[in-house]
């Protein structure tokens, strides 16, 4: 019978009942703020609180790069690859905006957390029958609330480590919207926490922020629009993601 390494015992033992325990306290001091806090900035505080813990606990070093590239204040949709659940502590630590996620429509049907994360300006999309108009309007009134979003467009969590193509649905709202794309590269939390591995490690993550992308002024734009803006942001991320995450090994 084969011993499992330290690390798996440490992230068994020490790690996950650290993250309950932060959860659970930062989580009900977010689910109270948001009985005042309609904006939800109190509760993304809390969400920054706990990633930064996470992270710490788990022995994550991240670098940032690019910021000055991007202006405070501004409303932007960040795009980003997606190699691991450590991206979003890494994201919402390392990025000073109010972010925001775009969830399952299943989940707003949890008690309690469904009608937190609504209140606290998350939208929820239905995925087999989304309501575009009224995904539409929502990301509009994005700019007079001073949210940006924080997207991953491949859909899913990498297996090796590159960048899938990126699907194009949230680059065809962002041209409508007239919102501005800011390619993300995460670059090393696969060697913290990989997709399919129970155990963590500690380790150098790098996010770079990359010059945004103002989408084109469109009437009515097409899927054909919007797959060249999602193919443009992709060959960024990518280009980025190869260079520092493979070539460099």
């Amino acid at each position: 019978m084969r011993i499992p390494p330290y690390h798996w015992w440490r992230t068994v033992l020490f790690l996950i009942p650290a993250i309950a325990v932060y959860t659970i306290l930062l989580g009900a001091a977010s689910i109270v703020s948001s009985l005042v806090d309609r904006r939800g900035y109190f509760a993304h505080g809390c969400a920054r609180a706990w990633s930064w813990l996470i992270l710490k606990t788990t022995g994550v070093r991240v670098a940032i790069e690019g910021l000055e590239r991007i202006t405070p204040g501004t409303t932007y949709v960040f795009v980003s690859n997606h190699q691991s659940i450590y991206d979003t502590p890494v994201v919402f630590a390392a990025l000073p905006y109010q972010l925001r996620i775009i969830a399952k429509e299943s989940l707003a049907r949890f008690p309690v957390l469904g009608w937190h994360l609504k209140r606290g300006g998350h939208l929820f999309v239905d995925r087999k029958h989304p309501d575009r108009s009224g995904i539409l309007k929502r990301w509009r009134a994005l700019v007079s609330e001073g949210l940006s979003l924080i997207i991953y467009a491949e859909g899913t969590r990498s297996a090796d480590g590159h960048v899938a193509r990126f699907k194009a649905g949230s680059f065809l709202l962002a041209i409508q919207a007239g919102l501005p794309i800011v390619p993300v590269a995460i670059i090393g939390t696969r060697q913290v926490m990989p997709k399919g591995r129970l155990r963590t490690e500690p380790a150098d993550v790098t996010i770079i922020v990359h010059d945004p992308i103002q989408p084109p002024a469109i009437e009515a734009p097409t899927a054909h629009d919007a797959k060249a803006l999602a193919d443009r942001a992709h060959a960024i991320v990518s280009a980025a993601v190869e260079q520092r995450q493979f070539v460099s090994v």
